[in-house]
């Protein structure tokens, strides 16, 4: 009964690898021709933009786990105002995963999505400290933010 589902079971399947391999959600929304909400309402359901519990007390153990979580690599995508930034920076690691980035454009701007191990993420947030700082343009404050709650986020998740 009711309107029959815009995306079979095998499609959605491929919905979930494409989404968890990085790929957005608009791109997906073009690829199988649907709304992006149809391709929202199908990550949900199948559990995969959960954020997770924020674990509030860590053991001996856990820190175990953080240390194997820092080494694997996360997908963040970095604005491209701190792309730009980083472009010309002295540190080889973080110009090579700019580079191997995939270029995602959102409306007038654009990101890169980098995938490299948490601990390059928060080495590559150090380095656009001067984004952040008083006398800085709003755009680099608000940019330096969106990235280092998107590092945050990815920590929490792991």
């Amino acid at each position: 009964m009711g309107r029959p589902a815009a995306l079979d079971e095998d499609k959605a399947a491929d919905v979930v690898d494409a989404y968890a391999k990085g790929a957005a959600v608009k791109a997906l929304a073009r690829r199988y021709d649907v709304a992006p909400k149809t391709i929202r309402r199908v990550l949900d359901a199948a559990g995969a933009r959960d954020v997770g519990d924020i674990r509030e007390d860590l053991a001996v153990s856990d820190i175990e786990d953080q240390k194997q979580v820092s080494e694997q690599s996360h997908a963040i995508d970095v604005p491209g105002l701190l792309a730009e930034h980083l472009r010309a920076t002295e540190v080889a690691e973080i110009r090579e995963a700019l580079r191997s980035g995939r270029t995602i454009r959102c409306g007038r701007g654009y990101s890169v999505r980098v995938t490299a191990p948490l601990a390059l993420h928060q080495a590559t947030l150090k380095l656009c400290d001067a984004l952040a700082g008083d006398g800085s343009a709003p755009a680099g404050r608000k940019a330096y933010r969106t990235y280092a709650d998107r590092i945050t986020v990815a920590a929490r998740m792991s």
